[in-house]
């Protein structure tokens, strides 16, 4: 691409092949310093090619989300972390909706200890997780199928969901602005989302704060009908400020990273 070194080039394809790369794995592959990688991370950034995260950089798109495999591989320690914390929030033996999402399905498979519970989701990976277990009842969404990540999406999953009041709602986002707002790419699965918040008596988002750096086009709901946030750390002061004026309960899992952040960026 115009303007790139050949090592910003690979870098980028990179990134695009597994959804982020690391300062440390890229010094070690280009056999250079860590803060020329950081250069290089900063150079691509200010092009709004990739967006920086804690340790490296993952690929920026406003209207098409990275690729189920890409998506597993982002932020996957805080991910499992963040799927604990929000899986100790609920008891065993209430009901559950859970949406799309590698980070929900760290919740679902954080759930091993839980018993008797009623799952209700549109999401098949999920699906597989805990049909498996003894005292689980799972209830999928009909529907159209999304390739590549197992989503069931559209009118009839939403229809399904309606159905339903459930005690909590786990649910993801790809991206959220410092107004509260939380985004999707698939108008499709935002239907069901709003479906799945709307019959919940208790809402809580999971989310690694990479989604901060991200844009997406549909627009889902705003922070005030979450009831919980669970998140690695908070770096938005702004976003900090609106979850506690709207009485949003904002779990940190990893606020010591705000600290790394500052002292490697």
């Amino acid at each position: 691409m115009e303007g790139l070194t050949d090592r910003q080039v690979e870098i980028l394809k990179s990134a695009r092949d597994s959804g982020r790369v690391t300062v440390e794995e890229l010094a070690r592959q280009f056999e250079v310093t860590p803060q020329t990688i950081r250069k290089d991370l900063n150079d691509l950034c200010d092009r709004q090619l990739l967006s920086r995260i804690h340790g490296g950089a993952v690929v920026t798109s406003g209207v098409r989300n990275l690729s189920y495999d890409a998506r597993r591989f982002v932020a996957a320690e805080e991910k499992r972390a963040i799927g604990r914390a929000a899986a100790a929030l609920i008891p065993s033996g209430t009901s559950l909706f859970i949406n799309i999402g590698t980070t929900t399905e760290e919740v679902a498979d954080a759930l091993c200890d839980h018993e008797q519970m009623l799952v209700i989701t549109n999401n098949l990976n999920v699906a597989m997780q805990l049909s498996r277990r003894t005292g689980f009842e799972v209830i999928v969404a009909g529907g159209p199928v999304r390739p590549g990540d197992g989503a069931v999406v559209g009118a009839s999953a939403a229809d399904l969901i309606q159905q339903f009041k459930v005690d909590t709602a786990v649910i993801g986002t790809s991206a959220i602005d410092e107004d509260g707002w939380l985004f999707d790419y698939d108008f499709r699965e935002v239907r069901v989302a709003r479906a799945i918040i709307e019959n919940a008596r208790r809402v809580v988002l999971v989310s690694d704060c990479t989604k901060l750096d991200r844009t997406a086009p549909v627009r889902i709901t705003h922070i005030d009908h979450i009831d919980v946030f669970v998140t690695d750390y908070m770096p938005s002061a702004k976003l900090r400020d609106l979850c506690r004026e709207k009485g949003v309960l904002l779990i940190e899992t990893m606020p010591e990273r705000a600290n790394e952040i500052e002292a490697t960026d």
